[in-house]
């Protein structure tokens, strides 16, 4: 089980430091469009779409890195107050009950939202908008499934710091 904590742990690891190089680019894009806007007196609603859907990219990209990471909101009241074998019982079962069911849920209900997205091969409705909104609401059920591995990683973890005497 360890193995495959570990494993997934690495899909997490990698995928979140690979996008997190999109963060540097949307920076340099969003200064472009403030030199554009307000220098230049040019607009690019492509420009500023790139923008969003790279910042959506990295949301639902980095949703598993941010969890394995504990980058996560957490209510911390009570957590530091738990020692380590509370901490995974919270863990554990916040992943059995929470996480894991909504990362279901999400997967389950988002791909007919998705599926009609690629049917009509769905593009920006903003003039000079990009094509290609279908490919970013596949993000969504990818998100779903990122969630979900990260989940059971963490899942395993709990467990076995339960085990341990």
């Amino acid at each position: 089980m360890k193995a495959i904590s570990n494993l997934l742990d690495q899909l997490s690891v990698r995928l979140g430091k690979s996008i997190a190089w999109l963060i540097l680019l949307m920076m340099f894009m969003t200064a472009t469009v403030v030199v554009m806007r307000y220098f230049l007196n040019v607009g690019s609603i492509a420009l500023q779409e790139a923008i969003l859907y790279l910042h959506g990219c990295v949301i639902m990209l980095g949703i598993g890195y941010t969890l394995k990471t504990n980058g996560h909101v957490r209510v911390d009241v009570l957590n530091r107050r738990f020692n380590p074998r509370q901490k995974a019982w919270v863990e554990l079962l916040g992943c059995c009950l929470f996480l894991v069911p909504l990362s279901i849920f999400i997967l389950v209900t988002s791909l007919p939202y998705v599926a009609f997205s690629w049917s009509v091969l769905e593009s920006s409705g903003a003039p000079g908008g990009l094509p290609g909104v279908f490919i970013l609401k596949t993000l969504i059920p990818l998100m779903a499934v990122l969630l979900f591995l990260q989940g059971i990683s963490e899942a395993i973890k709990a467990w076995q710091t339960l085990r341990k005497r």
